[in-house]
């Protein structure tokens, strides 16, 4: 049900955290993976494990907040594997801030990145898997896309962006075999949890990880496999009949808490 031989599925931001566990998971399910990240050396380290494991990847260096350069990625990726049947937008950055502290260039970089950054990947498949048979196009958003987050300001503004882009690909291309979704996830696990908390609370990362991990209702961070595998389900014909969705992996946050 959730095979993915035969289909090749690009991966913005495949380099580490949640990304990474898309590449891994997609990749055990058949699938060609081009990983485009503007981390290289993270990417390749990645692209070498899979290629390890017999698994066919490629690594394509690649800003995504820069347009020409996604769309060459996407035109190498294409000449390289031959198909295109599978977009994960999962590269983003954070922004702690509120409206009065941040600042024109904070919003036009998380903009950049996280707004634009999954406009460019979208408008350059289309056209492979419209001259295909097709495809599915999973945008990674944020539980901040429908609820208010403290600090959160420009990273809120930009998630939300992501869940009406992904309604509104979803209406545009409901005709072409072209589903969109998004994927809201809470607190997970990742390098930049333990970077933020390294930054942030020198001396105190045990504490303020058991701390953020019990403001979940379920009491702990989700894992990158768990988002992975909600992806895996949006990838696969398993899905088949769901687009324009905008689906919560996030411990009981948006349903349970207070």
């Amino acid at each position: 049900m959730f095979d993915l031989t035969g289909k090749t599925a690009v991966v913005t931001g495949g380099g580490k955290g949640i990304g990474e566990a898309i590449c891994r998971m997609f990749a055990a399910q058949g699938a060609a993976i081009s990983i485009l990240d503007i981390d290289a050396t993270s990417a390749n380290k990645v692209c070498a494990n899979l290629r390890k494991d017999g698994h066919d990847a490629e690594v394509f260096p690649c800003d995504v907040g820069d347009q020409e350069a996604v769309s060459d990625a996407i035109a190498l990726t294409y000449d390289r594997f031959k198909s295109l049947d599978v977009l994960v937008n999962n590269a983003g950055i954070a922004h702690i801030g509120t409206a009065e502290s941040t600042t024109e260039a904070d919003m036009d970089r998380v903009f950049r990145v996280n707004v634009k950054g999954v406009h460019h990947p979208i408008r350059a498949t289309i056209p492979f898997m419209r001259a295909g048979s097709g495809g599915s196009i999973i945008n990674i958003a944020s539980i901040a896309s429908v609820v208010g987050l403290s600090q959160r300001f420009a990273y809120t503004m930009s998630k939300g962006a992501v869940i009406a882009m992904t309604r509104s690909v979803a209406m545009d291309y409901i005709d072409t075999s072209i589903r969109c979704n998004c994927v809201l996830p809470a607190r997970v696990h990742t390098p930049f949890v333990d970077g933020y908390l390294r930054e942030h609370y020198p001396g105190q990362e045990r504490e303020m990880f058991a701390r953020l991990s019990k403001s979940q209702p379920i009491g702990r961070m989700g894992r990158p496999e768990e988002v992975a595998t909600l992806a895996l389900y949006l990838a696969s014909d398993a899905s088949a009949f769901l687009t324009g969705a905008a689906l919560p992996i996030d411990g009981g946050v948006l349903s349970l808490h207070p």
